[in-house]
């Protein structure tokens, strides 16, 4: 288990998490900035003049993952993990591909006021002696107010709060104990196991009566989504996507869908890459749509969005995948793409 003291600077993750492993037999220390700084090394510095912060690096969010994994096999656990995590997206990547790997994540927010926040800045005093760097880190920190205040919303929803504003570390450090033995701030994400080989997948294009199309955000990876999932072992691919719209949104189609696009999806490691199959669901109606349920450990969201707004929405390689899938669905006639593009 991973219990993720999240919070902003000057919130008292470090202290709490030091106190914290007194409390919580078996509990390791486990600092994800670490993995920060040596990436820090070992890539070129090129590398971080393209991003403004280390957890924008695709590497350091897998082996935040990895490395938790490994830790766990020669440790009892929990780990605690003092980490500021405040995008929402890395959030899905991280806890999800945890939940994959079978390890449960007790999310905790510490929180303070603002004014609380800024005064323990202005005391902060990270390098004795060395004025200069104590006075970038209080730039730093007074820096990630207005981030975290925008991600403010998610976290409470997503975490169990405790506000430190006149708590000291050991105090912070209890009441967390206490929230770990009542399970709270667990993040209930469906376990989808990671692929191991290339995958055939199946997913279902539904349309509202403005023709625009339905987006779904799931809990367990970063970014908005088409419903559908991973074709079973024996099973049709289009019964497949039938399928998931049924567990994921409570709707029943018939089973005969139509075939917009095959897409062949090159391996991008650590991805294998594999098929991707998408299909016409048709229109919803309004009483259809207003029915729609969400499994909370799966999906947190969906929207109907018109093609522009999916541009936005979705990673390159799934609006490409879209974009041919909505001229297939207006010239009546399927696609067949490698990497996007139209074969042929």
């Amino acid at each position: 288990m991973i219990v993720w003291l999240n919070g902003t600077f000057g919130a008292g993750k470090t202290t709490t998490a030091h106190e914290l492993l007194d409390l919580l037999p078996g509990s390791t220390l486990y600092d994800p900035e670490l993995l920060g700084s040596g990436l820090r090394m070992m890539l070129p510095a090129k590398r971080f003049e393209e991003i403004d912060d280390y957890q924008d690096l695709p590497a350091w969010r897998r082996m935040v993952v990895d490395t938790a994994a490994a830790l766990l096999t020669e440790v009892p656990g929990p780990l605690v993990t003092p980490m500021t995590l405040l995008r929402q997206e890395y959030r899905d990547e991280i806890f999800g591909a945890l939940a994959a790997r079978r390890i449960p994540v007790r999310h905790v927010l510490l929180h303070a006021d603002e004014t609380i926040l800024r005064a323990r800045t202005a005391e902060r005093e990270d390098t004795p002696g060395d004025a200069g760097a104590a006075a970038s880190t209080r730039r730093w920190s007074l820096e990630h107010l207005g981030p975290y205040a925008d991600a403010l919303p998610w976290l409470q929803g997503d975490a169990h709060v405790v506000d430190t504003s006149r708590l000291t570390p050991r105090q912070t450090a209890e009441r967390v104990a206490e929230a770990v033995r009542t399970g709270a701030g667990a993040c209930d994400i469906v376990q989808t196991p990671e692929p191991t080989a290339e995958t055939l997948a199946a997913g279902v294009l539904l349309f509202d009566d403005q023709d625009r199309v339905l987006l779904v955000d799931p809990t367990y990876k970063a970014g908005w989504e088409f419903p559908g999932g991973v074709v079973e072992r024996g099973e049709a691919p289009a019964r497949a996507g039938v399928r998931e719209v049924a567990e994921e949104l409570g709707i029943e189609l018939p089973r005969a869908l139509r075939l917009l696009v095959l897409d062949w999806e090159a391996p991008k490691p650590p991805g294998f890459g594999g098929l991707r199959l998408l299909y016409d669901g048709g229109t919803l109606t309004d009483d259809r749509i207003s029915k729609l349920l969400l499994p909370g450990a799966e999906l947190r969201d969906w929207r109907f969005v018109t093609e522009a707004e999916a541009e936005k929405m979705l990673p390159p390689v799934r609006w490409n995948r879209l974009r041919w899938a909505l001229r297939a669905r207006e010239r009546g006639c399927p696609l067949h793409l490698e990497a996007g593009v139209p074969a042929g």
